[in-house]
């Protein structure tokens, strides 16, 4: 057998039908895809143009960040705190979304690719906030990661003068454009028909959008009830909780992630699971924002009823999937004061297998075995953090974090390098986007408030 490269001597943590961690393991891929994963001796016959010493290393699959809005990385840190839910969205998020250029949101979604490559994710969701599309397409394109987005669709006409049915033609029309310019044909970025989701869609573009992915073989993905607003509206105007009202429709299903999803009844979680849609929890978003996520959350009778759960990082406060991790073995253990709840390895599946399988690539990413692609991310365990290895899962989850990421492979090209982007000119990049952050901001016309003086 030959390959391209031959990592020998790690830790792998294989996340394949077994289950398997290898110590002393190595894992071989030739252009995209993996050849051979196992026991370094095993593999030592393998011809390999570079060979790797991984003896420093713990191997995972590429993380999978099912939920993240890469063009709001400009205004990281700016939008105060303490907001409540609807003045935040209303007053700060959307008109700044809305106040960047195309070249602003490019660089922003640079960023944190940057992030999280850095960081070992390797494929992302994106959550359907796009505005300057074919721009931000080609930043990503070009960063070498994998990737499913949308742009920014909803539908409603919040003011009575609009033609409803005017914006529905046109926000369909808008998708169907872009999934025929990028279309999910084997290459590493692809357009999905996205929805904003809460209250911002009719009925009639939720019954086109689902069409829509069911024909082209793609998913949607849509925020739905991180607080009781969602449910407070559609209990309002339809007489039925969110999920309920989509089961109606007949949009439920193995296509659809609905994101966030705090606020729902046994009724809503057990449609859910019946439905095989996916759902993906940002357990660091909902703690930050105040979701109430302990109390409210289904989410551990999610996943015992078979629910496919996948994780997210969401706004730009953090691109880090490691963290995400820590957070959601911790947070339903103290909630329901129940420490068997999501152990490190079911949460590793969340990361990892669940959310190929919301992408619809289950049997191309999220375990390092032989026949996936070689999205392969490099842990350098020389870090107290990581010393001594004892069990490398559990350690993984609850010790380690995204700044011991030494090197990351997508479809076999080494876009991580010695903690450096490869396919990314790290130092202009951050000039860049410091640049266009104070120019985003300046514009806005929005005060930088702050608890301390920022002399």
């Amino acid at each position: 057998m030959q390959a391209d490269t031959l990592i020998t001597g790690a830790t792998v943590i294989t996340m394949d039908a077994g289950r398997r961690v290898i110590r002393d393991g190595a894992v071989a891929f030739a252009g995209d895809t993996i050849v051979a994963v196992g026991p370094s001796a095993e593999l030592a016959g393998i011809a390999a143009r570079d060979v790797i010493d991984g003896r420093r290393f713990v191997l995972t699959p590429g993380f999978v960040n099912c939920h993240v809005h890469v063009t709001e990385t400009l205004i990281r840190g700016f939008i105060p705190e303490a907001l409540p839910f609807d003045e935040e969205l209303g007053e700060w998020v959307i008109p700044l979304y809305k106040g960047h250029t195309a070249a602003e949101q490019a660089v922003s979604a640079k960023l944190a690719i940057a992030a999280m490559l850095r960081s070992g994710t390797t494929t992302f969701l994106e959550a359907g906030t796009i505005i300057a599309f074919d721009e931000v397409m080609a930043a990503i394109e070009s960063t070498g990661i994998r990737a499913r987005t949308g742009r920014w669709t909803e539908d409603r006409a919040w003011d009575p003068s609009a033609d409803a049915q005017v914006l529905t033609r046109e926000a369909y029309a808008a998708l169907e454009r872009d999934l025929e310019a990028y279309p999910q044909d084997g290459r590493r970025i692809a357009a999905w028909p996205n929805l904003i989701g809460h209250m911002t869609a009719t009925d009639e573009l939720w019954r086109q959008v689902a069409a829509l992915a069911k024909r082209t073989g793609t998913g949607i993905s849509a925020h739905m009830s991180p607080v009781a607003g969602d449910s407070e509206w559609y209990l309002a105007n339809t007489g039925k909780r969110p999920v309920v009202h989509l089961g109606d429709l007949g949009v439920l299903g193995p296509h659809l992630n609905l994101v966030h999803m705090v606020h729902i009844d046994a009724e809503e979680a057990a449609l859910v699971a019946a439905s095989g849609t996916s759902v993906t929890h940002c357990p660091g978003a909902s703690i930050r924002c105040g979701y109430g996520v302990g109390k409210h959350g289904l989410f551990p009778e999610m996943a015992q009823a078979g629910v496919n759960i996948a994780l997210g990082t969401d706004g730009a406060d953090n691109h880090d999937m490691m963290k995400v991790v820590t957070l959601m073995a911790a947070l339903f253990k103290d909630a329901r004061q129940d420490r068997s709840l999501f152990p490190a390895h079911e949460v590793l599946e969340m990361a990892t297998l669940n959310g190929a399988k919301v992408l619809g690539l289950g049997g191309l990413i999220g375990s390092l075995e032989a026949g996936r692609k070689a999205d392969i991310v490099a842990h350098d365990t020389r870090r107290p953090f990581w010393q001594p290895i004892n069990n490398a899962v559990d350690q993984l989850v609850w010790s380690a974090d995204g700044s011991g990421v030494h090197s990351v492979w997508v479809d076999g090209l080494r876009v991580v390098d010695d903690f450096r982007c490869t396919t990314i000119d790290e130092d202009a990049l951050y000039a860049q986007g410091q640049a266009m952050a104070d120019a985003v901001l300046a514009r806005s016309g929005l005060p930088l408030l702050s608890a301390w003086p920022i002399a």
